[in-house]
């Protein structure tokens, strides 16, 4: 059983919902004597009891778009809230995650189907299903619950009025989504138990559900499957990207995000300022939905939810804003095992030990339609799964044999994490709470306040691996992974004694890296992240010194890292401001700053001129160097970017001195570079691409049920756009040229005015409702397309002149 796969389900979810809409109350009449009148009776007749009060109790006030303000006066009664809206919005992917949590796709979609969540996990329903079953035979959601790496007193509270919400929804309303309407699985049941293994499996994203396949096919070596290569490689002999590429970090498909927040000092405002763009999925469990959650005078959030989360992931309060973007930080640590004379005993310092083989049981669909099961197995040792993966440098040899640990597969405190981090007063204090939460599973964290304090921290779940222990550990094949990928591959032999994870006194728990080992600052200007490490918050500032599991330092930043920093750096060119307005503009600016630097001194245009092709580099020539839906000529230099040979483009190397302002200078005689233009233009030709065709007439929307909006935007890291847009498994208009699927998510454009007063622009780009019949399916993705914003309601007042419906929800 050994083959390929990649996908455990994940979590968190969105919100939006319907039930009954309420109208108001008849009043009551006036009683009679001191007592009520629903507690009088008739002379001579027993008295009614009282009816019970319900559980669970929320009011939602729907506003344009779909958007649910959920009011509730416990936190368990505003989970019920949010669940009812999440299961309103993305009931199927709701459930989908629901079914992969339990271990049952084999059952529902046939063993041989795919799972894809469209980030970093991709594979079949029968490795998901082999790893999920054994993580629930082994029941470690439970242990955790149980634990003092568990959840909190409310957010346990907050999970079991989303269960509620979410089976109350089920029981009251119809799914009338053609993605899942009438099937099977859809049934009220769901247990708290099921949403917290799917919060668990989200947070595997970038560790263990990077090797669900080379987890659930590894096998022991054999003589036709040797498990080569066995032998320590040289790193110079390593093929960077296509290992960069198994581990889960595609150079050419990033898994990314911008933020960039702006302090008092550089704001006509004098308080802080915040512009965030998560580059997330537009299908499947990783889409955002928006919600503003309150419970009056104690707890007020909004932002957008990922689905299966009853918190705000990326958000707001009256006091501060945030947003998240993917850290460059490992999560786990492979441990290489020496073997001895058997493919299944490995040393360790206290002697020869078994692996431990596992059995799972797993019920599948038959082609027939009928139910059978299959026995599948799996490896571990103390520390971790087995993994079976040569692409990552890892195979199952006779040699040796790899088992990962993963520090999110120790913790369940994501959720305390986002749910105390809505409470904060500042940004400090939201990096104190994200601290005490212990559970920032795989982002960075950038922040604003309203006294203009402004944030940069990579305060995620790193395991404790200094460089010192490092060193002293690394194996052979260990130190090739550390140097071509700064993944650190440690001895196995003494994994539990002197290569173990260390301890931090300042952490939540053993194991992890505690606040004081890892990065952050509070600055009065401005900082931001576009996925390179922690290093360059700010150009004045360089964060140094931290172990290399946590990324790299002194090291070339990428296009949209240098995009995003320009806009900021323009805008306060000759003693400007950052205003509201200017802020969010930077969104639509549509920029390509890899086109910038290379139209210096004309070299793009005598690179273009090299090809012969006078066509299309007229039309290049031309061009506004821009992405905008208008743009004419986008398309034949992100063909051309995407092929360019990345050691070959510059003249002037990277220099750390001017991180963003080097690699500059396009050699552009260089024969290799040339190439690749004559290349991408040919492409073009070739599939009757014309040369002078709009953007917006080649790039829309490509997600379920979409129409062909046009939309601005583009290559992210590569052309410097920060308006990152991907195509990736499209559904609709894939007859187009770029039908996108990925890329720009829930936006939010956050400025804190006044004493009190919050400007919140907010757009969710692929829209609220996932069920193309729904108004608010693509109404956000029009506006999208057309560069506008919605002006979400935040304040009471605001919310009435918005409003559609009014329910108020009971269970």
């Amino acid at each position: 059983m050994r083959r390929p796969v990649a996908a455990i389900a994940t979590s968190l979810l969105l919100p939006l919902l319907v039930a009954v809409p309420t109208s108001p109350a008849p009043a009551a009449p006036a009683a009679i004597s001191g007592t009520p009148a629903a507690d009088r009776a008739e002379p001579g007749t027993a008295a009614k009891p009282k009816p019970r009060r319900p559980r669970y109790e929320a009011r939602i006030r729907w506003t344009k778009h779909g958007i649910p303000h959920i009011t509730a006066t416990n936190v368990a009664s505003l989970g019920f809230g949010s669940g009812y809206a999440a299961t309103e919005a993305s009931a199927c992917t709701l459930f989908d995650t629901i079914v992969t949590g339990r271990g049952l796709r084999s059952r529902w979609f046939g063993p041989g189907g795919r799972y894809d969540d469209h980030v970093s996990m991709n594979g079949t329903n029968l490795q998901v299903d082999t790893l999920v079953t054994d993580l629930r035979n082994r029941r470690v959601v439970e242990r955790l619950l149980a634990s003092g790496a568990g959840p909190g007193r409310e957010p346990r509270a907050l999970v079991r009025g989303y269960v509620a919400g979410i089976n109350r929804w089920l029981r009251t309303r119809r799914i009338t989504d053609p993605a899942c309407r009438g099937a099977g699985y859809l049934r009220p049941d769901v247990t708290t138990l099921d949403l917290w293994y799917g919060v668990y499996l989200a947070n595997l994203l970038a560790s263990t559900g990077v090797f669900v396949k080379e987890i659930a096919d590894a096998d022991p070596p054999s003589l036709t499957e040797p498990g080569l290569p066995e032998l320590p490689l040289r790193a110079s002999q390593v093929d960077r990207d296509a290992l960069l590429t198994a581990l889960g970090k595609d150079p050419a498909s990033p898994f990314g995000s911008n933020a960039t927040a702006v302090g008092g000092a550089e704001t006509s405002t004098r308080r802080g300022m915040l512009l965030g763009n998560p580059h997330f999925p537009w299908q499947g469990r990783y889409r955002f939905t928006q919600q503003h959650l309150t419970i009056p005078g104690r707890y007020d959030v909004a932002g957008a939810s990922l689905i299966g989360s009853p918190a705000v992931n990326i958000g707001w309060n009256s006091s501060v804003a945030w947003s998240h973007t993917v850290s460059t930080a490992y999560r786990f640590t492979p441990y290489e095992y020496r073997l001895l004379g058997s493919p299944t005993t490995y040393l360790t310092d206290g002697g020869p030990r078994q692996l431990e083989h596992r059995f799972v049981t797993i019920k599948v669909k038959r082609p027939d339609g009928s139910v059978g099961t299959v026995r599948e197995d799996l490896w571990r040792t103390d520390q971790g799964y087995v993994v079976d993966s040569p692409a990552t440098l890892m195979p199952w040899g006779v040699l040796s044999v790899w088992a990962i640990r993963d520090a999110n597969a120790e913790h369940l405190r994501t959720i305390d994490t986002f749910w105390e981090m809505g409470k904060a007063l500042s940004v400090r204090d939201l990096l104190r709470r994200q601290d005490r939460g212990g559970g920032m599973p795989w982002v960075n964290t950038t922040a604003a306040d309203r006294a203009g304090d402004v944030l940069y921290a990579d305060h995620s779940v790193v395991p404790h691996v200094t460089n010192a222990m490092k060193r002293r550990c690394l194996t052979p094949v260990g130190l090739v992974l550390d140097q071509v990928a700064g993944l650190p591959g440690l001895d196995g032999t003494t994994a539990s004694t002197s290569c173990a994870w260390g301890r931090d006194a300042d952490a939540q728990r053993p194991g992890i890296l505690g606040p004081r080992n890892l990065p952050s600052t509070v600055r009065r200007d401005w900082v931001m992240n576009a996925n390179d490490s922690y290093w360059l918050p700010n150009p004045a500032q360089r964060l140094e010194g931290f172990s290399t599991i946590l990324g790299c330092e002194r090291c070339q930043r990428t296009m949209r890292t240098r995009m995003v920093s320009q806009y900021v750096v323009d805008q306060l060119r000759g003693a400007r401001r950052e205003t509201p307005a200017s802020l969010a503009s930077h969104q639509y600016a549509n920029r390509v700053r890899a086109a910038e630097v290379m139209r210096v001194g004309g070299d793009l245009d005598r690179l273009c001129a090299a090809t012969g092709e006078t066509e299309a580099c007229a039309v290049l020539r031309r061009w506004d160097g821009r992405s905008d839906t208008t743009s004419v000529g986008t398309h034949i230099f992100e063909e051309f970017v995407s092929r360019a040979p990345e050691d070959a483009l510059w003249r002037v190397p990277f220099d750390a001195a001017d991180p963003l302002g080097t690699p500059r200078d396009l050699d552009e005689t260089n024969p290799s570079v040339v190439a690749a233009m004559r290349a991408a233009i040919s492409s073009l030709r070739s599939r009757g691409v014309a040369f002078d065709a709009p953007w917006g007439s080649l790039q829309v929307a490509g997600d379920r049920g979409a129409p062909a909006v046009p939309l601005g935007g583009g290559l992210g890291d590569a052309a410097g756009n920060a308006n990152a847009l991907a195509s990736r498994t499209p559904v609709q208009n894939r007859r187009r040229f770029r039908p996108i699927t990925y890329g720009s998510s829930h936006i939010q454009s956050i400025a804190f005015v006044g004493r009190r007063e919050v400007s919140a622009r907010t757009i969710l780009t692929y829209s609220q409702v996932e069920n193309p019949r729904s108004r608010w399916s693509s109404d956000q993705t029009r506006m999208f397309g057309r560069e506008q914003w919605v002006s979400f309601p935040w304040t009471a007042t605001q919310v009435r002149r918005q409003l559609v419906r009014t329910q108020r929800v009971r269970g």
